[in-house]
């Protein structure tokens, strides 16, 4: 007679943080302002000022947008500033950046809301092996938040974790 299969993981008090359950769906897009520049380089005020008066913002409706210069041109921060505006009352986040500082805002924001009751003095595994692109600050910031509430951390799969933190 076989024996009966137990999934101790299943029974045990181990609770499974998954930041991808966290990941918010939407298009991420780079604005890239080389090609308002003179020669890529130079930021002429007035005209970049009229680039962003006729530039259909509208396009960008519920992106996460990334404001970056791929080029060595020295931008103002006013410039920055003058494109977030015109931004803002269309997309669900802006910043300054590449993808991963995109995503690394975006999850900034999910792990500084998020709720930590239910994990107070309970064993938590992180879990790793994200399908989406969650940036490693985000694992670094949930384990910050995580470790003054949990009863120990760990880090991958319940099959095989790796120990992080054991309150004493």
């Amino acid at each position: 007679m076989a024996e009966e299969i137990i999934n101790r993981v299943a029974q045990s008090k181990l609770m499974v943080v998954d930041l991808e359950d966290y990941y918010p769906e939407g298009e991420r897009f780079v604005f890239d302002i080389k090609d308002w520049l003179f020669e890529g380089f130079v930021l002429r005020e007035k005209e970049f000022r009229q680039l962003v008066k006729d530039y259909d913002w509208s396009v960008h409706q519920n992106q996460f947008v990334a404001l970056t210069c791929s080029t060595d041109a020295i931008i103002p921060a006013w410039a920055y500033m003058l494109l977030t505006i015109e931004l803002q009352p269309y997309v669900r986040k802006v910043c300054v950046g590449d993808l991963e500082t995109l995503e690394t805002s975006i999850y900034q924001d999910i792990i500084t809301a998020l709720d930590v009751a239910p994990y107070k003095d309970k064993p938590l595994i992180i879990k790793g092996c994200a399908h989406k692109p969650v940036p490693s600050n985000a694992y670094i910031m949930l384990s910050s938040k995580l470790k003054p509430v949990a009863k120990s951390i760990m880090y991958g799969e319940a099959c095989s974790s790796v120990p992080l933190f054991k309150k004493k």
